[in-house]
């Protein structure tokens, strides 16, 4: 009797062993590529699958998108300036297989890409590109990881660079280079200024004396501006139009 109830025991035992290894229970954001007896069969999941124990193998994947922080890369761009770019990397899978099977460790190796490929990418630009032109740079960057990593099933779906380390020295250059930059426009504007006030007043004075007493009025309207100052003396010149009243002493 004790014999066969520790043989049910077991057989019981080795049942639920059996079906915990042969149900697995696949995650919609996952897939697993199946193995059987070392040879790839096919991708499955998600959802309940069922395999055969000891004889299949399954190794999960994940199909969300991951994000890596590409570390700091010391580059020296095409015109010789030394700094530090570091950039973020967004990239999926697309085919579970292919990054299994082409591949060792698809995260590792697609990471590494990144970082050669940045200091290259950059290596080739100057420093007035790499601070302003970032877009141009994020594409080729991306464009080169993609298709590099198609052949492992990766999917690049975006890579920025998130900040440009630069010297001290070269930092305060840029500075200097700013302020001369806003002190020339300054200047440029300041001129323009002057020019259009120039064209204005000149403008002015044609009106004014080809209009008979119109000096006289504006003279006298300048008079009655300064006039509310006090301690002011005011000195009243005469009309240029009396000199038509005088005779003339030429005669």
């Amino acid at each position: 009797m004790l014999y066969n109830l520790f043989t049910l025991a077991v057989w019981a035992v080795l049942i639920i062993f059996i079906l915990t290894s042969a149900i697995k229970i696949i995650p919609e954001y996952e897939r697993a590529v199946l193995f059987r007896l070392g040879r790839l069969v096919n991708v499955r999941g998600p959802g309940l699958i069922f395999i055969i124990p000891v004889i299949d193998r399954i190794v999960r994947i994940s199909l969300r998108v991951v994000v890596f922080d590409v570390p700091p890369q010391e580059v020296i761009t095409r015109d010789n300036v030394t700094c530090k770019v570091n950039a973020v990397l967004y990239y999926r899978v697309v085919s579970p297989d292919r990054s299994v099977v082409n591949v060792e460790n698809f995260h590792e190796a697609t990471n590494q890409l990144a970082q050669t490929t940045l200091r290259s990418v950059v290596g080739t630009a100057d420093l007035d590109e790499l601070l302003s032109q970032r877009e141009k740079l994020n594409q080729t960057i991306q464009k080169i990881v993609d298709e590099s990593t198609d052949p492992w099933g990766i999917k690049v779906i975006a890579v920025e660079i998130k900040d440009v380390v630069l010297p001290s020295e070269m930092t305060r250059a840029i500075a200097r280079q700013a302020e001369a930059e806003r002190n020339r426009r300054a200047a440029i504007i300041q001129a323009e200024g002057e020019r259009q006030a120039a064209e204005q007043l000149a403008q002015a004075s044609e009106i004014l004396t080809g209009t008979e007493g119109g000096l006289t009025l504006r003279m006298l309207r300048s008079l009655s501006e300064v006039s509310n100052a006090p301690n002011t003396t005011v000195l009243f010149p005469l009309p240029m139009e009396i000199r038509k009243l005088l005779p003339d002493s030429n005669k």
